[in-house]
């Protein structure tokens, strides 16, 4: 997998990027729509009481989605694409805050096991989702698939 840069040459990998006002813009508008849809999902289907499910899921889906941006032919030719999808709509859409307060809020009502099984359970599912999506994501690619 060869990544891009604006100009279509080589990205080197870690290289910084100058930061662009149109950068700042699709991150802000991902996470935005990112943000909107947790909201939305933890308003149709409330964690009520006991284990949180909804944020558990949300955080595992956002995690296997990232992993699987670098199966998008456009994810990998434009960096702009790739900044909106993942610190911007997935950055937006998964919640650490949300974690650390729900698992505070059970360990403080007296439910540290559950508290503790929260935490542990997110972060290894969390953990097996990226490392599926990045087996799927980073697959041999046919012969020309980028050409």
């Amino acid at each position: 997998m060869t990544l891009r840069d604006g100009a279509g040459a080589p990205a080197q990998v870690g290289a910084l990027r100058r930061l662009r006002a149109v950068d700042l813009l699709l991150v802000s508008l991902g996470a935005m729509v990112g943000a909107l849809t947790r909201w939305s999902l933890g308003e149709a289907v409330p964690d009520g009481s006991g284990f949180p499910w909804t944020t558990f899921a949300i955080n595992v889906a956002g995690c296997f989605a990232l992993a699987l941006l670098p199966m998008l032919r456009v994810v990998r030719l434009q960096p702009t694409v790739a900044i909106a999808l993942g610190p911007g709509l997935l950055g937006g859409f998964t919640t650490v805050s949300a974690y650390a307060e729900q698992a505070r809020s059970l360990a403080a009502d007296g439910h540290s096991g559950l508290a503790g099984t929260y935490v542990l359970g997110t972060v290894t599912a969390c953990l097996l989702a990226a490392v599926a999506g990045r087996a799927i994501s980073h697959r041999p690619e046919p012969e020309g698939a980028l050409e």
